[in-house]
C-alpha cells in the first residue's frame, strides 16, 4: 500500500473518523467506542478490513475465531477475505451441538462464551479476531476455548485497543495487533 498523500488522511485516521464515542454507556463511567458509523460507511469498513488484513498478514494460521456480536462482523469479513473458516463463539445456549466454554470478566460484569466442541482439533492454529480490546477479558476466554479444544493461538487482532486497561498484558504471550489505540 503506498503511503497517503499530505492531503490524504492515513487509513488509520479515516478509521478513527467513523468511530463514535458514547459517554455513560452501558454504565457511568465507561465512554463507549461505537463502531457502528465505521460499518455502515462502505468506503470506512472497507478500509477497516483491509487494515486488518494487512496487520495480520504473515500470521500462520488456518481458522479465525470470533465473538458475538460485533466481533463477528471483523471475523467473517476477514475469514472471507483470506478463504479461512470462520468459528463462532456465542453466549451460552446459543449453539445446537455440543459446546465447551470459558467464563470471562468484562470491564463491568461477567459473561461465558462457548463454541462447538469439534470446531478446533488437535494441533489447528487459530487467530481470535475482535473489534475491541479492553481488558483482554472477552479474548483470553476465546483463547482458552482453543488451547482447550487442542488448538495452537496464531494470534490475536482486535481493530481498536484501549491501551489504559492493560488488556494486552492479559494476552500475554500471544502475539496482539491492534489498528487504532486509545491511551486515554
Amino acid at each position: 500500500m503506498t503511503a497517503p498523500s499530505p492531503s490524504e488522511p492515513s487509513p488509520e485516521e479515516t478509521i478513527a473518523r467513523y468511530i463514535r464515542e458514547v459517554p455513560d454507556f452501558p454504565q457511568p463511567g465507561i465512554s463507549f467506542k461505537d463502531i457502528t458509523p465505521l460499518i455502515e460507511n462502505g468506503p470506512a469498513f472497507h478500509t477497516a478490513v483491509d487494515e486488518m488484513a494487512r496487520a495480520i498478514n504473515g500470521i500462520d494460521y488456518s481458522l479465525i475465531l470470533s465473538a458475538e456480536a460485533r466481533g463477528f462482523v471483523f471475523g467473517t469479513a476477514l475469514a472471507y477475505r483470506a478463504r479461512k473458516g470462520l468459528i463462532l463463539a456465542r453466549k451460552p445456549n446459543k449453539l445446537p451441538r455440543q459446546t465447551i466454554s470459558a467464563a470471562y470478566e468484562l470491564e463491568y460484569g461477567q459473561n461465558t462464551l462457548e463454541i462447538h466442541s469439534d470446531a478446533v482439533t488437535k494441533g489447528v492454529r487459530v487467530l481470535v479476531v475482535d473489534d475491541l480490546l479492553a481488558t483482554g477479558g472477552t479474548a483470553r476466554a476465546m483463547c482458552q476455548l482453543v488451547e482447550n479444544a487442542g488448538g495452537i493461538v496464531a494470534g490475536v487482532a482486535f481493530l481498536l485497543e484501549l491501551q489504559f486497561l492493560n488488556g494486552r498484558k492479559r494476552l500475554a504471550p500471544y502475539p496482539v495487533t491492534s489498528l487504532i489505540s486509545y491511551k486515554d
